[in-house]
């Protein structure tokens, strides 16, 4: 079975159905919607993917964290199918249906939103998540400003690339909207030279404190937005104790916390949501934005909020015509199932420790490997051009990503200077493939240095 097997290239790549089909792409769509990948898919199991010409490829990219219980999982297939021979849709302003509020109930019972008693609303992506949480937080508070940081992605609609950092993102597409202001994310790897990690998250959160004097006073702040763990900034965790710091200073200035969870959420981190952890600490956000692996591959996204703020919106704020899609929340409903029944957030932090351990190895053997970060099965690997200097190695990076493709094994790059390499495996790998795909990753980092 393909959920078994092990990367096989056979044919140089692309292979010559695959490169007649990406001949007809590049006709046929946008050039700017890119990719380098040498392969055309035409069946998917587990973390494994099979191209037209017969090429077997471990993905460890797993749809940019959409797939962490893999590629068609039978039980899903079966639950959408059931759902599509009862009806396709049905618009929540128009009929009710029950798909919705299973889902919505579920998600209340497992989001760790600060409030206890909490409401979700349905969209169909990160982005739309984003917007809506955004809306929600205006509209509870009426006040007009958001924080958002350094190193932040958020999205391509119009507000979320606003609030993404990297303007490649917006290029050429404003005027961007006003209330928009940015604080400096702790990047602990490129700090400030000679402090330790308390000293840091100090200097951190005073240069969050200037936002408020020299941008938007905290009185005009809506809610201040961060990603757990920086996904395209390079896969950057938020130290926990920061984030403490972040939620008191919301607190004391009627400000709302919102999580951008679309990448980190659904088991990835050892735990359901990252905020799992924070929720453990004190210092659970008061609004959540996922969306990714929440259907396994159908688009859905949500967010979830305390009653008493998501109940502040005025009416026809939020909603939209295919928000909670009832083959998607019927989808969302089995993966949810599936991920606690077969205990993937345990599954995360076996396959995290594997990791760890041979990245850190890796650092310690290669002068270009420069830090290994993250949270769960959520890491990157920053390569550089020496550990001194720390200059950022973005050529290496390239030149690894299309080696390992080229021996079966598909990783992408992410970070403000694309020198990170990103692990978002499908939590369902084997140990073998697991084994493999290091095995390969080891052999690309050696042939390209």
């Amino acid at each position: 079975m393909l959920k078994d097997a092990l990367p096989k290239i056979n044919t140089p790549l692309p292979g010559p159905k695959a490169r007649a089909i990406i001949e007809r792409r590049a006709q046929a769509m946008p050039g700017a919607v890119k990719c380098s990948y040498p392969c055309v898919i035409s069946r998917g199991e587990g973390a494994m993917l099979e191209d037209v010409d017969g090429n077997v490829f471990l993905d460890w990219v797993g749809g940019v964290g959409v797939l962490n219980i893999g590629y068609s999982h039978p039980e899903l297939i079966a639950a959408v199918k059931e759902q599509s021979e009862k009806f396709f849709h049905a618009m929540m302003n128009i009929v009710t249906h029950e798909g919705y509020i299973k889902l919505a109930e579920k998600m209340n019972q497992i989001v760790p939103v600060k409030n206890k008693i909490r409401k979700t609303m349905f969209a169909n992506s990160g982005a739309e998540a984003i917007e809506n949480a955004v809306k929600i937080a205006k509209s509870f508070t009426g006040r007009p400003n958001i924080i958002v940081f350094s190193g932040a992605f958020h999205g391509r609609t119009l507000l979320a690339s606003t609030m993404t950092a990297k303007k490649a993102y917006a290029y050429g597409i404003g005027p961007l909207p006003d209330g928009v202001y940015r604080a400096e994310f702790p990047y602990l790897y490129r700090g400030p030279r000679g402090y330790n990690e308390a000293e840091a998250v100090e200097y951190y959160i005073e240069k969050l404190k200037k936002v408020f004097d020299e941008a938007s006073p905290a009185e005009y702040a809506a809610a201040v937005v961060l990603e757990p763990v920086q996904g395209e900034g390079g896969f950057i965790p938020a130290p926990l104790e920061w984030v403490k710091a972040v939620r008191k200073i919301c607190d004391d200035n009627g400000i709302l916390l919102i999580a951008d969870e679309v990448q980190t959420g659904f088991a990835r981190s050892g735990k359901m949501f990252v905020s799992n952890y924070w929720e453990e600490a004190g210092c659970a956000p008061d609004i959540i934005a996922a969306a990714k692996s929440i259907a396994g591959g159908i688009p859905l996204s949500a967010v979830t909020a305390g009653a008493h703020i998501i109940d502040g919106v005025k009416n026809g704020i939020i909603g939209g015509t295919f928000g909670g899609n009832a083959l998607a929340c019927a989808s969302a409903l089995k993966v949810i199932e599936i991920m606690e029944r077969e205990n993937l957030c345990e599954r995360s932090l076996e396959i995290a420790k594997k990791c760890r351990e041979e990245f850190g190895k890796w650092m310690e053997e290669y002068q270009e490997v420069g830090d290994v970060r993250g949270i769960g099965c959520m890491m990157g690997i920053e390569f550089v051009t020496d550990k001194k200097s720390k200059t950022p190695n973005p050529g290496l990076v390239s030149d690894i990503v299309a080696c390992a493709a080229r021996h079966g094994l598909i990783i992408e790059s992410a970070g403000a200077y694309s020198n990170v390499i990103r692990f978002l495996c499908p939590l369902v790998v084997t140990d073998e493939q697991l084994d493999c795909g290091l095995e390969i990753l080891k052999s690309s980092i050696e042939a390209c240095r």
